[in-house]
């Protein structure tokens, strides 16, 4: 039925807290707040004008909070429910409701609105937002058409894709840790070495005028394991070894001296060759030399002069001696005194004793025999033509050619074993001395001696020469 129109007495009558609450039952509310309706009090007039207000122009906000002073409202608007009601108060929402709900007034304008516009969003106080009430129901908030789309599922299936591509990775960097783990502890094992025994003598003494057969055996062994592990776990019998030559070398050093006057007494760290190579411009990266050896000469091992030479390994020991590679000077000089006195040379390289040694295969008082065996022994480094300044028809081409100016004569390994071993050297070394005496004489000469002049070797030839009548 249509709703029936208050007279002018009526609308005087009624208080305007009831204008207020006929307009708030128009508003439906989406919170789980107690309806104030009932209330006839004249508090309620601020919150009531406040809740009816229409939204504002202004962001939603995500956390419904409230100020202080709306809390305060709030409670009191909780006391005034425990207060009682005026009867007339209550018929005249009744007759409201009912015309309301049937139709809504001319009066009234804005009821229509009321109900399709969303729930008015509470003013946030200042400071920091009050907890939440135990049993509150949160609102919900109504998405704007402004705001834009939430970006977590995109986010979440970048993080996932990321976490799997990571995952090989992850993989391969904890294999990785393992591998380094286990690198560690190869570095930090220890690994036991049993101590190596050295060799029986088999009853045989070191002595020092020959070598023992167990220092043959080292050289053996250290020519098939050439490398610095081995020779650091055979240290002892090493020096062993080294002892036993240094010993041999320091006995024949006196014999030495005796049968050429112009060696001097050296230590022997200047006269014994070191087992060490250089490696730094060979091919062969063998630290180690299979053998022992020894030079002597006005300086020792090393220096201009020419020297005797005893070299110890096995199946390859071997006594010699003379000029190897010698500088440019000496070289030239050499080369000199073959072309200008050929004479001195030639009467060196046919000696008997000479030839017989070094020169096995030369024939006996045959001159150009003797220098061309003795050219073919230093061949290895000769040149293919003939040197600067000489013509290809030389007499003595062939000692020309040369480069190295040495003889040596291969022994056994038992002529070392022998009681008489350094008998045996010395009666090679013997033989050589002459060749050295005239290889020293042409390339470092004595200063109060000139022994190369032509007038000594005439005197010489002469005497040759009278001594064969």
């Amino acid at each position: 039925m249509p709703p029936r129109k208050r007279t002018a007495a009526e609308a005087a009558a009624t208080p305007e807290t009831g204008r207020s609450s006929r307009r708030k039952s128009g508003r439906i509310s989406s919170s789980g707040k107690k309806s104030t309706y009932f209330e006839g009090n004249d508090d309620n007039d601020d919150g009531s004008a406040d809740e009816l207000a229409g939204p504002r122009p202004r962001k939603v906000a995500k956390v419904e909070t409230k100020s202080p002073r709306r809390k305060s409202k709030a409670k009191a608007e909780s006391e005034d429910e425990l207060q009682p009601e005026d009867e007339d108060d209550g018929d005249v929402y009744e007759e409201y409701k009912e015309a309301s709900i049937d139709e809504p007034s001319d009066d009234d304008p804005g009821a229509d609105d009321s109900e399709s516009e969303a729930p008015p969003v509470q003013k946030r106080g200042r400071g920091r937002p009050p907890g939440k009430k135990a049993g509150a129901t949160p609102v919900k908030k109504k998405a704007t058409t402004n705001a834009k789309p939430r970006a977590a599922p995109k986010t979440k299936a970048k993080a996932k894709a990321k976490a799997e591509s990571e995952e090989p990775n992850v993989v391969e960097d904890s294999d990785d840790d393992d591998d380094d783990d286990d690198d560690d502890d190869d570095e930090n094992r220890i690994t036991f070495i049993p101590a190596i025994q050295l060799r029986d003598t088999d009853g045989i003494d070191y002595e020092d005028t020959k070598l023992h057969k167990n220092t043959f055996l080292f050289l053996k062994d250290l020519k098939a394991n050439n490398q610095r592990n081995w020779l650091k776990m055979n240290d002892k019998e090493y020096r062993r070894s080294l002892k036993d030559w240094e010993s041999f070398v320091e006995t024949l050093s006196e014999k030495i001296i005796e049968a050429d006057d112009t060696i001097p007494e050296l230590p022997l760290k200047d006269v014994i060759f070191r087992i060490y190579r250089d490696i730094r411009f060979s091919n062969d990266p063998t630290p180690y030399k299979p053998h022992y050896s020894a030079a002597w000469s006005r300086t020792g091992r090393k220096g201009p002069y020419a020297c005797y030479y005893v070299h110890v390994e096995p199946g390859r020991c071997l006594v010699g001696g003379g000029l190897w590679h010698p500088d440019a000077s000496s070289l030239a000089k050499l080369r000199a005194s073959v072309d200008e006195r050929p004479h001195r040379i030639r009467r060196v390289l046919t000696n008997p004793v000479f030839r017989k040694t070094f020169l096995p295969g030369a024939k006996a008082n045959n001159e150009k025999s003797a220098v061309s065996a003795f050219a073919a022994s230093n061949k290895e480094n000769a040149l293919k033509t003939k040197p600067k300044g000489f013509t290809p028809d030389h007499r003595d081409i062939e000692l020309l050619k040369l480069r190295n100016y040495t003889v040596f004569k291969k022994i056994d390994d038992a002529d070392l074993l022998a009681d008489d071993a350094q008998d045996r050297i010395m009666s090679i070394i013997s033989a050589m001395v002459e060749f050295i005496t005239f290889l020293n004489s042409v390339v470092m000469p004595d200063p109060n001696l000139d022994s190369d002049s032509d007038e000594a070797n005439d005197a010489g030839d002469a005497e040759d020469g009278s001594d064969g009548a």
